[in-house]
């Protein structure tokens, strides 16, 4: 069992955490939903009141196997603001696995953390981009440690890819046949 940690600031998008830490979960992975917040309780960009499993300064990181950043504003903007957060970043890509959707991968280009890899992200946020890095389809993209999703359409497959990096493609499958995602069942 993978220990995971999925990010939440102020104004991040509902369905890019709770799909993931779902599929995750379904899983037997240990999924901790972690505020940034002095406080556990966090509220999305859709105004749901979430209250967290850890706040960022009691969690403990160096058992951690992967580090998930959903994406939505200003949820994105407050996890980039966050020199915490951007230093685990820094290290989850470099010596463990990282996730991020929709906007969040910009946080990663923003850091200089994309030259030479596949990642992909919600339209308009590619700026900070290295060229060649984005493919022009939108879906869910994996490159070694590093697992991207392009919008909340790609939520469940987003957690589905993240469960195939940790655990194998058969668990990935396992969970997407009892969900009756059939794409991934056959």
């Amino acid at each position: 069992m993978s220990r995971i940690a999925i990010l939440l600031a102020d104004g991040f998008e509902t369905i890019e955490a709770l799909a993931p830490a779902d599929v995750l979960r379904r899983g037997g992975q240990d999924v901790s939903l972690v505020s940034i917040n002095d406080a556990p309780h966090v509220t999305t960009a859709h105004k749901i009141g979430i209250d967290c499993d850890a706040t960022l300064g009691d969690y403990d990181f160096a058992s951690c196997d992967l580090v998930v950043l959903p994406g939505g504003m200003p949820g994105t903007t407050n996890l980039l603001a966050n020199e915490r957060v951007c230093e685990l970043a820094r290290e989850f890509m470099a010596s463990k696995k990282l996730g991020a959707i929709c906007a969040a991968p910009s946080i990663l280009a923003e850091l200089g953390l994309l030259e030479g890899r596949v990642a992909t992200c919600y339209p308009g946020f590619e700026g900070a981009f290295p060229a060649g890095v984005r493919p022009e389809a939108l879906g869910v993209y994996t490159d070694g440690n590093l697992v991207t999703a392009s919008g909340p359409a790609f939520a469940v497959d987003f957690g589905l890819e993240l469960l195939a990096l940790l655990a194998g493609d058969e668990a990935a499958e396992r969970v997407a046949d009892g969900m009756l995602e059939t794409d991934k069942a056959e």
